[in-house]
């Protein structure tokens, strides 16, 4: 009986370890975001002020990621993205 109640625990261990590792690596996410505004950036039609603000998002998403500040930095590079139509 000693047997079923210990693999029932480690189960449950097991998915609650996985659970954690699964949500700190989308967690950091921001170097692919950036990667994939700057892929979009070379062909995009945006000009003037838009285009300043794409690079000005981008440039604080960078900014934000290397302060260790990644859900404030996610939120800017979603705004670059959605600028870009990503």
């Amino acid at each position: 009986m000693f047997w079923l109640y210990w693999i029932f625990n480690m189960k449950k261990v097991f998915f609650a370890a996985f659970a954690l590792a699964s949500a700190a690596a989308f967690a950091h996410n921001c170097p692919n975001e950036m990667k994939a505004i700057d892929a979009k950036l070379s062909s995009t039609k945006l000009a003037g002020a838009d285009l300043a603000k794409l690079k000005a998002l981008r440039a604080d998403g960078e900014t934000m990621h290397k302060a260790g500040k990644h859900d404030e930095s996610m939120k800017a590079l979603g705004e670059a993205k959605k600028m870009l139509g990503i």
